[in-house]
């Protein structure tokens, strides 16, 4: 199922791909809400993850098709947009408006996120970023409205997440809990699938050269950087020539020759030309494959009136043995 609405910025939006039917909605509800409800209900605690992980086998099976269809392949686009998904918004407080703000209870939209990216592989989070939540929010924050990242609410540019890092997730998962006012706010994503084409072939082997230097961004904060002096250039593809994978974030990614600052010049150009707008509405779920795919966003206007837009969201990795020497106690939070 597909909705399309008016774009100020591209020459569509797009929001939800398929959608649950009221059926299958009202059961993922219900298996939500006992995650909600019993003695492990944090949901940093292992048990709960470890629950959550059980009770996405539960799910119905039309939202595990098609979350496990994705998770073979992503598509052109890289992304996935699942509408209809419970959020319990009766329920729902008021939008948080404080920096860092994470969701350590247990509620049902953190158990859907949960649940699903328990179906991609394992959730995963990072000490320095919004203290280690498994579960963060994405809201404007006031004072913070040109900050670059996600307590802010000007234009957010092209980005992976956390590319500096050795282990970045190979997911983002995003639950919108409530759109902002003007219904203005739009994700924007951009796949390399449809970009690679636009690149000329020199562009294409600067890009897989070793000339560029990432750092991490600023929802990290300075301590980090600071910590992170011997960084090492990377290139932005690696992997696949047809099918590559993708490190950049247009803020934070240095070019050290002048065939890379062109080759990343025109990288952005192609991202541009073939980027998609998302409006997301309540329930919306947003899967972005991070190896293929940049997202970033557009300016809105928040009220801090506590119903301002809210995103809810949490990090994948489809191999946690792999940076098992960077998590103490082989938990999921990433403590370097």
């Amino acid at each position: 199922m597909s909705k399309t609405t008016p774009d100020t910025t591209q020459s569509s939006a797009v929001a939800a791909d398929w959608a649950l039917d009221p059926a299958d909605a009202g059961a993922c509800e219900r298996l939500a809400r006992t995650l909600c409800t019993g003695v492990h209900d944090q949901v940093d605690n292992p048990e709960w993850v470890a629950g959550a992980r059980d009770a996405w086998e539960d799910l119905p099976f039309p939202l595990r098709r098609e979350v496990r269809r994705f998770r073979r392949h992503s598509g052109p686009h890289g992304t996935l947009v699942i509408g209809g998904l419970p959020i319990d918004q009766a329920a729902l407080p008021a939008t948080p408006a404080v920096p860092g703000s994470v969701q350590r209870q247990a509620t049902i939209p953190a158990a859907v996120l949960t649940m699903v990216a328990c179906g991609l592989g394992e959730p995963l989070a990072y000490r320095a970023e919004k203290s280690g939540a498994l579960v963060q929010d994405v809201v404007p924050v006031p004072g913070q409205e040109t900050f670059h990242g996600n307590a802010g609410s000007v234009p957010l540019s092209f980005h992976t997440e956390n590319g500096f890092h050795p282990h970045p997730p190979d997911y983002v998962i995003f639950l919108c809990l409530r759109a902002d006012h003007d219904q203005i706010a739009g994700m924007r994503v951009a796949g390399i699938r449809q970009a690679l084409p636009l690149l000329t072939p020199a562009s294409r082997q600067a890009l897989f050269a070793p000339e560029f230097i990432t750092t991490p961004p600023p929802s990290f904060g300075p301590a980090t950087a600071a910590s992170e002096p011997d960084v090492k250039p990377r290139p932005v593809l690696s992997g696949a020539v047809e099918d590559p994978d993708i490190r950049m974030a247009q803020l934070v990614t240095t070019p050290l020759t002048p065939r890379a600052t062109a080759a990343l010049t025109e990288f952005g150009r192609a991202c541009e030309a073939t980027a998609r707008t998302l409006r997301l509405t309540p329930g919306d779920l947003v899967i972005i494959d991070n190896r293929v795919t940049v997202h970033g966003r557009t300016a809105f206007h928040p009220r801090y009136d506590g119903a301002d837009r809210w995103l809810q969201r949490t990090y994948v990795t489809t191999d946690l043995r792999r940076s098992r020497d960077h998590r103490p106690h082989d938990g999921h939070i990433l403590a370097r």
